[in-house]
């Protein structure tokens, strides 16, 4: 899952792109309503977390500008301005939630985690495939139940395998949920996240495989012993 913060001030927006990382998301910062244009121009983002008092000018025109693109992004507005008016003219443009600062940082998590949960957009609360499972919301794994320790990197690979079951990811669409702009990525890098997968759901004994089409992508589906197990009647 890949979210934008646009902020002007210096420390919030570290603090926010701090803590969503740490939550397992891909976080890129944009202080400015222009930095902003170019971001969202160049990627297509899970959710837009968007300050209204903008140097450059009122935040709230970048919902129209997000929304004029057809994207389906979930659009949390963060502002001091906390007048009835000013939260309805928010959510009338297209935004999905409205945070009037000071906030608690666990709140607007979870704030987050509901929008994207919302009929449209990606965010499942759980993900399972044979006696694979993952929590998305407390970013943790399981197999057979059992605890799987994983990085966030690892974390983000599976959530965004297990939603795409049966069919490749490219290679650009994982980059481009792993890492932010300011990554410095290695050119094996995709495939070193790939390979950590792969050795920690073989090692749990995951009743599920990670097909590699080398240069093009990867594929998570259960073992196909396991698929045939499932369907074979009860004796």
């Amino acid at each position: 899952m890949r979210l934008l913060i646009v902020e002007d001030e210096p420390t919030l927006g570290e603090l926010l792109r701090r803590n969503l990382a740490a939550r397992g998301f891909a976080v890129d910062l944009a202080p400015s309503k222009a930095e902003a244009i170019a971001f969202l121009d160049a990627e297509e983002y899970d959710a837009v977390l968007l300050d209204r008092g903008l140097g450059d000018g009122d935040g709230m025109s970048l919902v129209g500008h997000i929304r004029g693109r057809g994207s389906e992004a979930g659009i949390l507005i963060l502002t001091a301005r906390d007048a009835p008016a000013d939260r309805i003219a928010g959510l009338d443009a297209g935004a999905d939630d409205y945070i009037v600062k000071p906030f608690d940082m666990d709140e607007l998590i979870a704030r987050v985690r509901a929008v994207l949960r919302r009929p449209g957009k990606r965010l499942s609360t759980v993900l399972e495939v044979a006696n694979l499972r993952f929590d998305a919301a407390q970013r943790r794994a399981y197999v057979a139940e059992q605890p799987l320790d994983l990085s966030r990197q690892e974390a983000a690979l599976l959530d965004l395998l297990m939603r795409k079951e049966g069919a490749v990811v490219r290679r650009d669409e994982i980059q481009r949920s792993l890492y932010n702009f300011d990554d410095e990525v290695t050119p094996n890098a995709v495939d070193a996240a790939i390979s950590r997968l792969r050795k920690k759901l073989r090692g749990a004994g995951a009743a599920v495989e990670i097909a590699v089409l080398r240069g093009v992508g990867c594929m998570l589906e259960a073992k196909r012993q396991d698929l045939a197990a499932a369907a074979a009647p009860p004796r």
